[in-house]
């Protein structure tokens, strides 16, 4: 059940005047508890208090009422449940106009008003199975508000359905702000929900009216003392919130009450700014709706972003400053002067916890300053002017000033909790920010973010990761605007345009920038794409996160992974790559988010690893003229078996691992084709095909029709073919790769190779060539892309001596062995143990002869091993680097 719906049913239960049902009513909202136990409570056969305003229901509750004496009431009832063997969860007093509540088992108390009882349902969850304590985690004051924002956003829509959709949304902020301020006294306490009750008609006839009129005088500094007396309350607030003229808005009795209940029943003194923006914004954007509470970043996942980008070194600054009233003095002038930017900002998440972290240095350098004696009032530093954002929904824009205002108010909350004396007030409000509703990828970012020599700018965020195929024609536009047109843009993600904006932003000034985004970037072909020219313009990668599972904490979390990667210009300052909550400091990072140089790996016709050569399977091109099923086989064979020798087996992508086997019509020759072409079975099948090839558009399917009777290719090996598929789950250790015999096909489903040594099998399948596949082959949707020129051709393998190739071959054997003892098809064996969700093992037998597989690898590569795979992923990129400097004779 919605938060508000709890609150909603207990309201209309407190609101009644006859209350004789009460604790049956209330306990029937808390849907663990049947409706059978409660009409047996009702009728007493269950009652174990059998005293008449009583009802103890065992494990359950102890309920009393009291005619006045609450508080004696509740103390006499505790001296009873001590007598009793089995404790109830809860103990509830009232007399219907105080409530005293307990729960004995966590001792948690309520002292309430009755009609307060709406806002306190979560107390109670524990008869739903579910601890307050962990309700909490939720942060249910924004699932609440939002909740509320909802509902109320469906009233409002519904009944204004032309009203333009700026000034629907701008009344929502406003509304919200009016919400706020009420509840953590910018505004006197309830000043706003009470002049919603008390002077518009409870059929919200006239709210549109009165609305209008609070709004305006919100606006206004002048106030001449003719002004309605209902008004003269309210503060003057500034910061252009009410400038613009309220949009005429068709209200209800529905709507007013929902408004009044959004001021009564939510704690917006509790709301957190960082993620309420987000939610606002999707419940204003119906596209969104349905992912109500996942369109935002989480704190920890900012402060991934912002902590080495700068905040750990204003940080480490203040740490060393301590006790020096000059430097003290010179990082608190510093701070003040710094620039933020969020080119992506969304309802701005980065620019909020931001803001707050520089505020609460600033608190910690005045209470530092103070311990030393230093009592003067400063004025304070860090201001709102210093955040700049791009977005490109304007909704979005207004939540982001929105909620940097509240941010602001709840940072002067608490200097003024940690330094008595330093008072800042919230009113009239500033400018918040420069926050610019445009497309980023086409705006100039130095016309937003003014720059003064000797400033500094940081630029970050979480900006959109559509991936290539995904993008529509201006997105494409963006990104060739955003790139300078560069060679091959089109096969980037979206979110390299702010890469390359962002390199433009600081090659020539003193700013830095980290962003979040799919790791997409830093594998695969992009790589080749895109570093090269970010790179090029004096810019290095300062910092990086490698590959993790990005997530907040919404109830449910977005299923991709992310990078962190920062950039800055050239410097010989230490880098840092993090993993796991520990960094390495490294001299360079690559592309790849290794230690080690700018080496990036392009595609190779043919293999510099001295490897046989890899090839795609045997194309068909045949509309399926050539192809049989298992059945289609069997019934062909018992009325012709002369065809026998005409077929082969054909096991592509799917039947490697799937199990199963399909066959096909296999002519080495046209002469052997000639024995059997009048077969009424051949005949049909090379009729399909010929009338697919001759009909296709394509002039080289056109050329094939001549030869309708064979496969584009006509290759199979000799002795074996190594089978290896083009697409395989990244959710497994290794992608299963096999052999088959010389009487089967491999189709362009996978890649091929044929008549190798066995032991090119043991390198496909170890761990070092995995991770090989991981960062060169790139993705499609979350598989592996493998390919012959961008993986296989380019893997760099030392020099193998025959005993270790030996060694290597009796591995593979090995593994081959236990696929056929286990049985099972491949997909069964190697399971999935790498997703997220119902993860399912490797074969353990099979894992463990992987794993010797993989240690026999890394000595070939290195006799001492390898600490973890950053450093088996540099000596690779430096192998290839080498390898390919030998081949072009450098």
């Amino acid at each position: 059940m919605a938060i508000t719906e709890y609150e909603d049913k207990i309201k209309e239960i407190v609101n009644r005047e006859d209350h004789s049902d009460f604790i049956y009513d209330f306990l029937s909202i808390y849907d663990r508890i049947s409706k059978a136990t409660i009409t047996k409570l009702r009728k007493g056969s269950n009652n174990l208090a059998k005293v008449p305003g009583e009802v103890h229901l065992k494990n359950k509750l102890y309920f009393k009422y009291v005619s006045g004496q609450v508080l004696q009431g509740y103390s006499d009832l505790e001296e009873k449940i001590k007598l009793l063997k089995s404790k109830p969860r809860y103990v509830i007093v009232t007399d219907y106009a105080q409530l005293l509540a307990k729960d004995e088992k966590t001792g948690d108390t309520l002292d309430i008003k009755f009609r307060e009882l709406p806002r306190y349902f979560d107390f109670f969850l524990a008869w739903n199975g579910i601890e307050k304590a962990d309700f909490e985690k939720e942060n249910p004051a924004d699932l609440k508000a939002a909740e509320r924002f909802a509902k109320l956003f469906d009233e409002l829509a519904s009944n204004n359905e032309d009203a333009d959709r700026h000034g629907l949304n701008l009344f929502l902020i406003r509304l919200l702000f009016c919400l706020f301020a009420e509840d953590t006294n910018i505004f006197a306490p309830d000043l706003f929900t009470n002049f919603l009750k008390q002077m518009t008609a409870t059929d919200g006839s006239d709210m549109n009216e009165r609305i209008s009129e609070l709004f305006a005088y919100l606006d206004k500094q002048d106030r001449t003392g003719d002004e309605p007396a209902y008004l003269k309350d309210f503060p003057y607030v500034n910061g252009s919130l009410f400038t613009e003229p309220h949009l005429h808005l068709n209200f209800d009795s529905k709507i007013r009450q929902l408004m009044i209940d959004a001021g009564e029943l939510v704690g917006w003194a509790s709301v957190n700014p960082d993620i309420l923006g987000s939610m606002l914004q999707a419940v204003a954007s119906e596209d969104k709706r349905s992912h109500l509470g996942m369109h935002y970043t989480s704190v920890p996942n900012i402060m991934k972003v912002i902590k080495p980008l700068f905040l750990d070194e204003l940080r480490e600054e203040f740490e060393n400053a301590k006790g020096n009233q000059k430097k003290l003095n010179k990082l608190y002038a510093r701070i003040g002067k710094i620039k933020f930017m969020d080119p992506a900002c969304g309802s701005g998440n980065f620019l909020i916890i931001t803001y707050k972290e520089l505020r609460q240095l600033e608190i910690d350098i005045i209470k530092e300053l103070n311990k030393m004696g230093i009592s003067t009032m400063y004025v304070l530093s860090v201001t709102l002017d210093q955040f700049y954002g791009i977005e490109i929904e304007d909704f979005a824009c207004d939540v982001t000033r929105l909620s940097l205002w509240i941010a602001e108010h709840q940072m002067n909350v608490k200097l003024h909790e940690e330094i008595r004396d330093a008072v800042r007030p919230t009113l009239p409000l500033h400018k918040a920010g420069a926050i610019i509703c445009g497309n980023a990828l086409r705006l100039d970012w130095n016309e937003i973010v003014p720059f003064d020599e000797g400033e500094k700018v940081y630029i970050f965020g979480n900006p959109p990761y559509l991936g290539s195929k995904l993008q529509n024609k201006q997105q494409k536009e963006d990104l060739c605007i955003a790139t300078k047109n560069l060679e091959k843009y089109k096969l980037l993600d979206y979110i390299s345009g702010w890469f390359f904006k962002g390199r433009d932003f600081i090659s020539d000034r003193n700013a830095n920038l980290g962003f979040v985004s799919t790791n997409s970037i830093c594998e695969g072909e992009q790589v080749g794409v895109m570093w090269p020219s970010i790179l090029k313009k004096n810019v290095e990668i300062s910092y990086a996160y490698g590959s993790f599972s990005w997530g907040n904490n919404a109830k449910s979390n977005a299923a991709v992974k992310v990078v962190i990667i920062g950039l800055s210009r050239s410097s010989d300052k230490v880098k840092k790559i993090f993993k796991d909550g520990y960094f390495k400091e490294v001299s360079h990072i690559s592309p790849y988010l290794t230690e080690g140089m700018d080496i990036i790996v392009s595609r190779q016709n043919t293999p510099i690893n001295r490897l046989p050569k890899m090839q795609l399977g045997d194309m068909q091109n045949d509309n399926g003229g050539l192809k049989f099923s298992d059945q289609e086989y069997r019934d062909t064979l018992n009325k012709y078996p002369e065809l026998k020798k005409c077929f082969r087996k054909i096991i592509g992508a799917k039947e490697l691992m799937n199990g199963g086997v399909d066959y096909c019509l296999w002519f080495e020759s046209e002469d052997k084709y000639r024995q059997f072409e009048c077969n009424p079975v051949v005949k049909e099948r090379v009729r399909i095909v010929y009338e697919h090839r001759s009909k296709s558009k394509d002039n080289g399917t056109n050329k094939l029709a001549n030869t309708p009777w064979r496969y584009r290719e006509m290759r199979i090996g000799k002795e074996r073919t190594l089978i290896v598929p083009r697409h395989s789950s990244s959710n497994r250790l290794y992608i299963p790769a096999t052999f088959v015999g010389n009487d089967t096909v491999v189709p362009d489903s996978a890649n091929a190779v044929y008549d190798p040594s066995i032991y090119v099998l043991g390198l496909i399948e170890s761990h070092m060539h995995m991770l090989w596949v991981k960062n060169t082959g790139g993705k499609l949707k979350t598989d592996y892309r493998y390919s012959a020129s961008l993986v296989y051709n380019t893997f760099p393998v030392p020099e193998l001596s025959t005993r270790r190739k030996n060694e290597i071959e009796d591995l593979v054997l090995k593994i081959l062995d236990i696929r056929d003892e286990e049985g099972g098809t491949l997909a069964e064996l190697y399971g999935s143990p790498l997703a997220e969700k119902n993860p399912k093992p490797m074969n353990p037998r099979l894992l463990k002869a992987h794993q010797e597989l993989d240690a026999v690898v890394d000595r070939a590569y290195k006799p001492s091993g390898f600490k973890d795979d950053n450093e088996r992923l540099s000596l690779l990129l430096e192998m290839y680097s080498k390898k390919v400097a030998e081949r072009n004779g450098q």
